[in-house]
């Protein structure tokens, strides 16, 4: 696979806990729905950090101007040698859990928000969502997405993702977790029409990296013996 050289953008680490983390959480676990609009956006935090909402919503529009049907679709894999899963909303945040999870887990957000009426139950959502744990060590460091790039020789779209939240590194002795990876690379072909098609969700495989503090993950559609299960 021909790489797209991205220049790493540096931003700082939030030293926020996971219950801060932006409002927006559902974003990171996008049913497999093409997304159509962003609603309320002036009450909730913006949904890229370190920047007001008109920029952030700028930044949305480097992935989106490049594959729209395949903004925010997640895409679910494992790296069985370290016991980790990783999730990748494509164009906006990926996800890396210490431990295997199964697909229909990763797929329901993690409680990180409150209804209108801001009761912390969660029957008034519409939706299904998972209880965030209260142990740092178990929530999943998070990598919000810095740039998007397309390389029209080999049509796949090149993302670069920043980590924006990791676990205390006092849970380092106890399991192993992505606390040297700072970077993840995630490349993707263009499919416009993906909503034409039977709605599945896409596949993804982590690849070899040559940098201990990037993670390649390429995303792309199922092959005949591929799933997204463990």
């Amino acid at each position: 696979m021909e790489a797209v050289e991205i220049e790493p953008e540096v931003e700082p680490e939030a030293k926020a806990t996971a219950a801060t983390e932006i409002d927006v959480d559902r974003t990171r676990a996008h049913p497999i729905a093409p997304l159509v609009s962003l609603h309320h956006l002036d009450v909730v935090q913006p949904i890229f950090p370190y920047m007001d909402r008109v920029q952030a919503l700028q930044r949305l529009k480097l992935p989106m101007n490049l594959d729209s049907a395949g903004l925010m679709q997640q895409s679910i894999c494992y790296d069985r040698s370290k016991n980790w899963t990783v999730s990748v909303s494509w164009g906006y945040a990926v996800q890396i859990f210490r431990s295997i999870i199964l697909a229909r887990e990763v797929e329901r957000p993690l409680r990180t928000f409150v209804d209108w009426q801001w009761n912390a139950d969660q029957t008034g959502l519409a939706f299904n969502t998972r209880r965030l744990s209260r142990s740092l060590c178990r929530n999943p460091f998070i990598y919000m997405m810095t740039n998007a790039l397309y390389n029209p020789s080999t049509n796949r779209t090149a993302s670069e993702y920043i980590r924006y939240w990791a676990s205390d590194p006092k849970c380092k002795p106890n399991t192993l977790g992505p606390f040297d990876i700072q970077r993840v690379e995630v490349y993707k072909k263009p499919d416009p029409y993906v909503w034409a098609k039977a709605p599945r969700r896409s596949c993804c495989r982590i690849l070899p990296s040559k940098k201990k503090s990037t993670i390649v993950v390429d995303v792309g559609d199922c092959g005949d013996e591929e799933t997204i299960e463990p």
